[in-house]
């Protein structure tokens, strides 16, 4: 008898997928051509790009690279057949500049110093950044601050040496004074000593100790630094310091205490609510009033000062938005266990507060670094100031995309790290919720 059952007694073998739903194929399929209307879009989308596409690089295409002129350029465009004012691009300002356009007018001797400087940076930053970068540089880390503004600026060693005596300093108030009053006080004399010292103390200790045993290297003023060396320099301090003073700035907007709440509020409010110029002005103008008589206030430090405290107070909003998100278990779950404020916020809250707020804090960090251009208001020649001395010259009065599209794509360059090392470190953290 022939079995008429319905039921399938073997197994089918595998079957590949079909060739429309996987490889290249599949990907066009799903993000290009899903629908007639997608279609449509693609197409048009495809035939703009190629048509910015093929005029930018018949553009950009130039072999100007030895050209010493706008002139030369255009007679070795016209010699290729090549006429009008965008027949290509005249390369000869980026060969011939882009040592002025990296590190300003800083002693062409001394580039060794900006380029260890740099290296140190990211050696000192390396393993907070990464968690495969080898444990033992963590002691080098609060150090390189120090050995890089040696580097750049020069003179005596016993300056930053000096001035890195402040924090330790502001510990040991910290430590006498909470012994004795309480950590509040204690907490206010850790940020009024290292203070009094660097404003009263440090100069004179370290022209003793100078004088005494003059080590250093050559001094190079600050009216020399330009170019993208004082942009990054100016943007990765900003940076650096910003950020945990936004922590400090957020947990004091939180505070039970009035007067830090007050203090805090009125900080941020004030600062997000003046535009960064006018704080740069400030920082050119009429900071050196509040100083000492016969204080020499370096210019980059004002700038430096001015646009860290601008980033600290965004920082701050950033990081109340990670604190305000966390529910309030955390907190009970924190105070169950017997930890006091600073124990929870190190071990529990803070932790998480940041890894919500990861976006928000490195969409802050690439505008403290873009906005580091407008120091060329101020007189500081920055990659934009430099593009202005530049096409001053006779040789390349007219030159404009071929400097400007330069600068923004070192400019892009950084940023664009920043964003990707933000993915990196989403991912990382599994930032979200599953």
């Amino acid at each position: 008898m022939s079995d008429i059952s319905f039921v399938r007694t073997e197994m089918l073998p595998e079957q590949d997928p079909p060739a429309s739903t996987v490889g290249l194929i599949g990907w066009l399929r799903e993000n290009l051509f899903s629908g007639w209307f997608n279609s449509i879009l693609s197409l048009v989308s495809i035939y703009v790009i190629y048509v910015i596409l093929s005029g930018l690089l018949s553009w950009a295409i130039s072999p100007t690279w030895g050209a010493h002129s706008l002139n030369e350029c255009r007679e070795i465009l016209a010699g290729l057949g090549r006429e009008g004012h965008y027949a290509g691009a005249c390369w000869g300002v980026i060969s011939e500049r882009w040592l002025q356009l990296m590190f300003g007018f800083y002693p062409p001797e001394h580039y060794w110093r900006v380029i260890l400087a740099f290296v140190l940076v990211g050696v000192g930053l390396a393993p907070v950044l990464f968690d495969k970068a080898p444990r033992a540089l963590l002691w080098f880390t609060p150090i390189f601050p120090f050995a890089v503004a040696w580097l750049l600026w020069g003179g005596t060693i016993w300056g930053p040496l000096v001035a890195m005596a402040g924090f330790v300093v502001g510990y040991f108030a910290y430590r006498f004074v909470s012994g004795i009053a309480g950590g509040l006080l204690g907490i206010i004399a850790a940020f009024a000593a290292p203070v009094i010292w660097w404003l009263f103390l440090a100069g004179p200790v370290a022209g003793a100790l100078g004088a005494i045993l003059p080590i250093g290297i050559e001094a190079v003023e600050s009216r020399q630094f330009g170019g993208f060396m004082l942009s990054v320099t100016i943007g990765i301090t900003a940076i650096l310091i910003s950020l945990p003073l936004g922590i400090v700035l957020a947990l004091g907007r939180q505070s039970n205490l009035f007067i830090v709440k007050a203090l805090c509020v009125g900080f941020i409010e004030f600062i997000r609510g003046v535009p960064l110029i006018t704080l740069l002005f400030v920082a050119s103008t009429l900071l050196n009033i509040f100083m000492p008589p016969g204080t020499n206030f370096d210019i980059i430090l004002r700038v430096i000062i001015m646009v860290t405290l601008f980033a600290a107070a965004y920082m701050a909003e950033v990081i109340r938005g990670g604190l305000a998100a966390l529910p309030k278990g955390q907190y009970e779950g924190a105070d169950s266990l017997g930890l006091n404020y600073w124990q929870a916020q190190r071990l529990i809250i803070m932790p998480q507060a940041l890894k919500i707020s990861i976006p928000g804090i490195v969409s802050t960090f690439i505008g403290v670094f873009k906005d580091t251009t407008l120091v060329s208001i101020i007189g500081l020649l920055d990659p934009l100031g430099l593009s202005n001395a530049i096409r001053a010259d006779t040789n390349w009065n007219g030159i404009v995309w071929e400097i400007y599209g330069f600068i923004a794509l070192v400019f892009f360059i950084f940023c664009f790290s920043m964003s990707r090392y933000s993915m990196y470190l989403e991912r990382k953290l599994q930032t979200g919720h599953h």
